[in-house]
């Protein structure tokens, strides 16, 4: 599949899904963003990137802590996210928010413009993650940072969901899955530099940062039910399979995860999960 093709295909399901983007009853996005901001210590005055922003996981928090004398940028691919995220921003009555619709692989922006550059989730996602990590240093001031998460690839596992869900998704419906996001193509693209610690700082190191720290950490998922789960996993990146599965499939898939997810639900129905997720922090060496 081309670059093309793929960024159409996510700007797509992410544009499609903003309305109930990180909401059904479902919190992981927001307290992964909350906990990113708090690694990242922006500060006073501060000027803060945050890439694909989504509706604000990181932007809000990080927003708060550069208060109104610094300036947070958010750029998204996807329109329907930026519509979001400038909606809540009006509710919150913040000035000191920029959003923008951008392709985050290519930024359009200035050198040495900001002290922050921050991604949830959404860095590891570019096609050719390590270039555009190479360009962001561009874009960071001296002494500049960088703060992202990822998940936390383990070999055998279904990539990017808790190890709890592999035996729930039976493997034969991911060849319904677009080319690039089926498990060996995923395997190719990020276990290769983000698996092993010690790979990923080299990777970091080469692309113009210093000080690399990695720090796996539990980020707690809760569901209100596993119904609520399966339907919030429609508004992530997991609408990429749900979309391309044929309607038997889909039915087929959603019994399996709701029976799976119910034997790990407490005594109410309600779920929650530890899922393990990496966060990486470096400072540019310019």
């Amino acid at each position: 599949m081309q670059d093309s093709s793929y960024k159409e295909q996510v700007t797509q399901a992410f544009d499609q899904s903003s309305s109930t983007y990180d909401r059904l009853g479902v919190e992981f996005f927001t307290p992964m963003g909350r906990r990113l901001v708090e690694i990242s210590e922006p500060v006073t005055g501060e000027r803060v990137l945050d890439i694909g922003c989504g509706r604000g996981a990181c932007l809000f928090p990080a927003a708060e802590k550069v208060g109104p004398q610094g300036r947070v940028h958010g750029i998204d691919i996807a329109p329907g996210m930026i519509e979001e995220a400038r909606k809540e921003a009006a509710e919150r009555g913040l000035r000191n928010i920029a959003l923008d619709v951008m392709d985050a692989e290519t930024p359009e922006l200035p050198a040495r413009s900001f002290d922050l550059v921050m991604g949830s989730y959404s860095v590891i996602f570019l096609p050719d993650a390590v270039q555009a990590l190479a360009r962001y240093a561009g874009i960071l001031d001296h002494g500049g940072r960088i703060a992202f998460t990822s998940p936390v690839f383990r070999a055998g596992t279904f990539p990017f969901l808790p190890p709890e869900f592999t035996p729930l998704i039976p493997q034969a419906l991911l060849e319904h899955l677009p080319e690039q996001w089926r498990p060996e193509a995923l395997v190719r693209r990020f276990n290769s530099w983000l698996e092993r610690a010690e790979d990923l700082v080299r990777t970091l190191e080469h692309c113009g940062y210093t000080s690399v720290a990695v720090t796996d950490e539990p980020v707690r998922m809760t569901a209100l039910s596993s119904e609520a789960w399966v339907d919030w996993s429609h508004t992530q990146g997991m609408r990429l399979l749900w979309q391309n599965l044929p309607q038997a499939q889909r039915t087929e898939l959603r019994a399996r995860l709701v029976e799976g997810l119910d034997k790990l639900s407490d005594a109410t129905g309600a779920l929650a999960i530890d899922v393990p997720v990496r966060f990486v922090t470096a400072r540019v060496a310019h």
